[in-house]
Parts: structure tokens; C-alpha cells; sequence
């Protein structure tokens, strides 16, 4: 497997200080897009670098939320729309002016629907996993929402692992490593998460999207019902869902080998290799 280089910094963008990352293949300019990543809900950067090892052959940029992993706490609440500006700008601030793929798990997958809507010229393939279209959803089981919005779920570990199986349903597997790799969000942090996609739906604008997507859902998902999935490719013109069988809701992280292959599959038909921009 290839290595990386990481880089990550406190970067300011609309007066707001963001924590980014940028994994980049150590031998070079990669002949990839770039892939642009939003992770889930109180999720900190940490938390993706075993896709990013996996993924080592492309560019990937993600950054933390306001309040979320190294990112300072808001000073204001944000709309989606206001992040979509924050990552157009960080890719731009890294020399990519030209397409990119974008990504997202869960609340991010929420956002990567925002960016390519918000910037369809720049965005080449979407891949959405384990997430919805924001208020039209079908919602998850009440045991598993019920875990999530409990604050021990990143402060308490052995919460965490004791009701891991009841959080995210599926295969478990890895749960102490990517327990570990957890840093707390803030509560004003957390909040502005919640607060931020308060109302928020794609489902009008989705039938005017005219990118090529990829919608990945486990069948064992207790958050993300895989109902949402179908929801998803029916209001997207160009989109296909692959269900993942035995999948919780951090099928990224159970199934990787599989899920990375499926993705790496969808981004490289068609591909014609590309350097990276100076």
C-alpha cells in the first residue's frame, strides 16, 4: 500500500477557523481527482484516516466542523450553504481550481449533496453513504437515536463499546480502534450541527442535479434505514445504490475492503488520468 503525506492546519475562511486535512500520495502529484470528504455528525478528521490509508492513491480533503475536533467553536451558526463556501474555498486555497469528487457519510452526506448542488460545475462523481435528503426521511430506530443524541457516546467509551451493536447496527468490528480515534465535539459544537440542516432538504433540488452518483446503504443500518437510499436514487437522475448486506451504519469501517472497492469502481470508470493542479 502506498504511504501519505498529511498536512493539517487551523485555516480562517469567512471569518471562520476550520481545522483541514489533506492526505496526498507521497510519491507524487496523484493522476486522480481529488476527493472532497464530509464526515458525519460530531465526527473528527481522525476518524477517516483508515479510509484515507485504504484511498492512498488520490488526493483527499476534509476539514472539521466549528467545534468539532480541533476547529475552535463557532462564533455564529452556520447553513449548509456557508460550509459548501468553506470547502469550495479550502480546495481552492490548495491549488485544485478544476473538478473534484465529492463525498460524504451520514450528516456529511447531507453536505456533499449541498456542495454539488451549490458548485455542480466543480463536481465530477458523488458518492453518498449512509445518509438521507435531509427532512424527507424515513427516520431510524428509536433505540439507536435515542444512544445517539446521549453526549456519552463521545466522552464515555465504554458506553460506546457496551452499546455499540444498539448504535449502529451490523457487523461489529474495529469498534475499540475507531472508539479511539473519537475526540469530543463541543456542545456549542454538536449544537450548530443539529441546528444547521434545522429544515433542510435536497429533495426539490435533486432532480436537477446531473451528476454521476453512487449511493451506498447498509442493510443492517439502524440510524439510516436503507429506505432513504431508494428515496435518494429515485429523485437523482444519474444515481445507482449499492446495499451493502450485513452493513450498520459504519459499513465504511466493518466493510471497508469492500465498500473502498465499490468506491474506487465508481470513480474510476471513465476516468481519464489528470495531474494534480499547480
Amino acid at each position: 500500500m502506498a504511504k501519505q503525506n498529511l498536512t493539517s492546519q487551523i485555516v480562517t475562511i469567512d471569518g471562520r477557523e476550520v481545522r483541514m486535512a489533506h492526505w496526498s500520495p507521497s510519491q507524487g502529484a496523484s493522476m486522480h481527482r481529488p476527493l472532497l470528504f464530509f464526515n458525519g455528525i460530531g465526527a473528527n478528521l481522525e476518524l477517516i484516516a483508515p479510509m484515507a490509508e485504504l484511498m492512498s492513491d488520490r488526493d483527499i480533503i476534509t476539514f472539521d466542523m466549528p467545534g468539532i475536533g480541533g476547529s475552535p467553536d463557532p462564533v455564529l451558526p452556520y447553513r449548509p450553504w456557508m460550509m459548501a463556501r468553506v470547502a469550495n474555498k479550502i480546495l481552492t486555497d490548495l491549488g485544485f481550481h478544476d473538478e473534484v469528487d465529492v463525498m460524504g457519510i451520514s450528516w456529511g452526506g447531507a453536505m456533499a449533496q449541498q456542495f454539488a448542488l451549490q458548485y455542480q460545475k466543480r463536481t465530477h462523481k458523488l458518492v453518498l453513504v449512509a445518509t438521507t435528503a435531509g427532512m424527507l426521511m424515513v427516520p431510524g430506530k428509536w433505540s439507536a437515536l435515542s444512544k445517539m443524541v446521549d453526549p456519552r457516546r463521545y466522552t464515555d467509551p465504554d458506553f460506546m463499546l457496551k452499546n455499540f451493536q444498539t448504535l449502529y447496527g451490523g457487523v461489529t468490528k474495529n469498534e475499540k480502534a475507531h472508539t479511539a480515534r473519537i475526540t469530543p465535539p463541543s456542545a456549542a459544537g454538536y449544537f450548530n450541527q443539529m441546528f444547521a440542516m434545522l429544515g433542510w432538504s435536497s429533495a426539490p433540488f435533486l432532480p436537477f442535479l446531473r451528476v454521476k452518483t453512487l449511493i451506498l446503504m447498509g442493510d443492517d443500518d439502524n440510524i439510516v434505514r436503507p429506505v432513504n437510499g431508494q428515496i435518494l436514487k429515485m429523485l437523482i437522475p444519474n444515481a445507482r445504490m449499492e446495499t451493502i448486506k450485513g452493513g450498520g451504519h459504519l459499513f465504511l469501517m466493518t466493510h471497508s475492503d469492500q465498500t473502498i472497492g465499490l468506491i474506487e469502481d465508481f470513480l474510476g470508470e471513465d476516468e481519464v488520468p489528470i495531474a494534480k493542479a499547480a
